[in-house]
């Protein structure tokens, strides 16, 4: 019984490969049962995300015929994206068994993800065990993996700090506003550009419960579709100054090369506001807001270079953190691979347990048969107790008698551990 993880991701390929070996959502389920219809293949499921796709299967095969089944599932991933003559074995990884339990509880712990410590990809790993799950391609062995996996990612989140730092200016800019105003879900922050990193910090307002978010864009059709995912409303950088005032928080990112909010404008809108504070973040280079905005009384001014030394902060203490993740990782997958070796003694003990009961059955039999020609019950107790002891005591005893013969100790060792006898010593 093997586990195998095989993938790529951002440290191993360049966009260009990760793009062609990508699965898109829609054709996951097909591609799962083609996937498990290979003779290596019993069990599977495929993570496919921009910085990494991922199989995890648990492959029909001894530890011997690894590298042929290896060899199968590339040719497989290479064939159902149309590269079958595309050599990508530069680009792969190969987890083996225990490292490849490893290595999907460092993903889903967020440590081998492009920003350290991100949450997003824990997400994105449930998701891929619903559609396999749907899909029919998961068994026994990945089921009890993948929730181990969401338990310890979930103890890495609680034990260790891997999440609570900002490592980027859109997490920065909304940690910086949460010191300020504590109660978000009365005040509204207005946007200003339509970008990822908009986006990103709209996408963490909206988590935080901020009250309402405007946002304003050069084009009006992108605001509008982004500020219907969280909730807000759009308007047009013109129409900033008639909004200005309403906003607790603003947050600007935009290519634009001369500064869209000026001092002027920021002045009569903190007279609007009776001088209740603003808080603003200009993430833009060059500037989207004034310089001298920030001389400004009730106006908290920071750029992009003010928050550097807060992402560095947050970075060194998610690597503090990662430190503490990579030593509850080790210990869960200690505990797995227990379980995992626990399987071959389970069926070791089915059969033995079937064998016992076998005996049983055969000495009832017997016993029933003496019962009806007027044995006495006493009698017959005492028929069942001797043959029972003797048909399940004689094969063990048979075993370790040869085994003295042969001169195998350990094997009598191991009969003393296993029947916790008592010796002479």
């Amino acid at each position: 019984m093997s586990l195998l993880a095989l993938g790529i991701n951002h440290k191993t390929a360049p966009v260009k490969i990760r793009e062609q070996l990508s699965f898109a959502p829609e054709t996951i389920p097909d591609a799962l049962k083609d996937l498990t219809s290979q003779n290596a293949v019993n069990e599977a499921v495929i993570l496919s995300t921009c910085n990494r796709t991922e199989l995890y299967c648990q492959l029909n095969c001894d530890e011997d015929g690894t590298e042929e089944a290896t060899q199968s599932l590339i040719q497989w991933l290479k064939e159902h994206h149309d590269l079958p003559d595309t050599d990508i074995s530069e680009y792969l990884y190969l987890h083996p068994d225990k490292d490849a339990v490893k290595h999907m509880l460092r993903v889903a712990s967020g440590l081998d993800s492009l920003v350290l410590g991100e949450p997003q990809i824990l997400g994105q790993l449930k998701s891929a065990f619903s559609v396999a799950n749907e899909s029919g391609s998961i068994g026994q062995l990945l089921h009890k993996l993948f929730q181990h996996t969401f338990s310890c990612a979930k103890q890495v989140r609680t034990d260790t700090a891997i999440g609570a730092s900002p490592v980027s200016v859109a997490f920065a800019s909304v940690s910086l506003a949460k010191q300020i105003f504590s109660d978000f879900k009365e005040h509204t922050a207005l946007l200003i550009g339509a970008g990822e990193t908009i986006e990103l910090v709209a996408r963490h307002l909206h988590e935080s419960g901020i009250g309402r978010i405007i946002i304003a864009n050069r084009t009006v059709e992108k605001a509008h579709t982004l500020a219907q995912e969280f909730d807000g409303y759009a308007i047009s950088l013109s129409e900033i100054p008639t909004h200005l005032a309403e906003a607790d928080i603003v947050i600007s990112s935009t290519g634009s090369q001369l500064p869209i909010l000026g001092k002027g404008a920021v002045e009569k809108a903190i007279k609007i506001r009776k001088h209740a504070p603003i808080f603003m973040v200009d993430i833009a280079v060059p500037r989207d807001i004034e310089e001298q905005v920030g001389d400004l009384e009730d106006i908290f001014l920071y750029t992009v270079d003010d928050l550097k030394e807060i992402i560095d902060e947050g970075l060194k203490s998610r690597q503090e953190a990662a430190l503490k993740a990579e030593d509850i990782i080790e210990v869960e997958v200690s505990h797995f691979m227990n379980w995992l070796r626990s399987l071959s003694s389970i069926e070791t003990m089915r059969q033995y347990r079937q064998q016992a009961e076998t005996v049983r059955d055969t000495v009832i039999e017997n016993a029933k048969k003496q019962m009806e020609k007027g044995k006495p019950a006493e009698q017959v107790l005492e028929e069942i107790a001797r043959q029972l002891t003797n048909k399940l005591i004689h094969k063990p005893c048979v075993q370790i008698k040869q085994a003295g013969m042969d001169g195998r100790t350990d094997l009598i060792e191991a009969a003393i551990e296993l029947f916790d006898l008592k010796t002479n010593e």
